[in-house]
């Protein structure tokens, strides 16, 4: 039964514009935020504690995040109309020379980013004007086979293979070692035998540390990028300054540390420039040490 939702809902919203679907997002963060009582309360005390707001404030913003969340997933179906002309025409660049220099670098990269701002987006501007001639993106898929399936479907594109997580770490490792690249989310909660435990927002949370291991096995070079969203749909590309994981020192331990504080100290940077747009629902502090 939901396999025939599932599929009766992917041509309805593949064929809506892009201001169809944030008109879409919009009204869907309402709905969630009016639906969702619990939800609302525990999101609003996160983004309370993590940032140190009155109630007020953590509770604007928790609204805003509701909005913006819906937003980036429904922007899965516009993921494969990301091309050249979309890119010219609605995307600007922060630090251009970081973006140019990933985007032609040699080497192997592995490319970490957050559920912040557009993140379904960020696969198409990869496709357009990475070097590589096949980019992995590896992402965690929900216990619903239908739903899986679905989104599988609308993640890969051409030069972009989805593969899952739990079944990554062979193909990834064999990516990186042909100078390909391969990209993951790694501000996701994971289980205390996956995690580095390391402060993110003022609070100790699991890291996973798989992207970091892949990164120092094939001696990768780690760029953190974001699609933030801006008004009337436009967008922007922000890279940050890579880490080259071979030139790390120090044991193997000390070194998948380093990795994995680099890339969450990126996000935690660009989740305190744009609060509202991180998914703050997630439970990311839900594993302890």
């Amino acid at each position: 039964m939901r396999q025939l939702l599932y599929n009766a809902f992917l041509p309805l919203c593949s064929s809506l514009s892009l201001k169809d679907i944030h008109a879409f997002g919009r009204g869907l963060g309402w709905l969630m935020w009016t639906a969702l009582p619990a939800r609302r309360k525990e999101t609003t005390a996160r983004i309370r504690d993590r940032l140190g707001l009155g109630e007020r404030q953590a509770r604007e913003l928790a609204r805003a995040s509701f909005r913006h969340s819906a937003c980036a997933f429904l922007e899965l179906f516009h993921a494969r109309y990301m091309d050249y002309r979309f890119l010219a025409e609605r995307v600007e660049y922060e630090n251009p020379e970081l973006f140019a220099r990933m985007c032609s670098s040699p080497r192997p990269i592995v490319g970490v980013t957050g559920h912040l701002g557009s993140w379904e987006l960020l696969g198409g501007v990869l496709k357009c004007f990475s070097s590589k001639t096949d980019c992995q993106v590896v992402v965690r898929l929900p216990k619903d086979p239908a739903l899986s399936d679905l989104l599988m479907h609308m993640r890969s594109q051409s030069k972009i293979r989805v593969l899952p997580h739990r079944d990554a770490a062979v193909s990834a490792l064999g990516q990186l070692r042909g100078g390909g690249l391969s990209a993951f989310l790694v501000d996701h909660n994971c289980r205390r035998a996956e995690a580095q435990f390391l402060p993110f927002l003022g609070e100790v949370a699991a890291v996973n540390k798989g992207p970091a291991i892949l990164a120092l096995r094939a001696k990768a070079e780690v760029w953190p990028c974001f699609l933030l969203r801006l008004p009337e749909g436009r967008f922007r590309f922000v890279t940050l300054p890579c880490l080259d994981t071979a030139g790390l020192t120090g044991s193997r331990a000390e070194r998948i540390e380093s990795i994995c504080r680099f890339y969450t100290d990126a996000v935690e940077r660009m989740v305190l420039r744009h609060p509202e747009q991180w998914f703050w629902m997630h439970r990311r502090w839900k594993t302890r040490p």
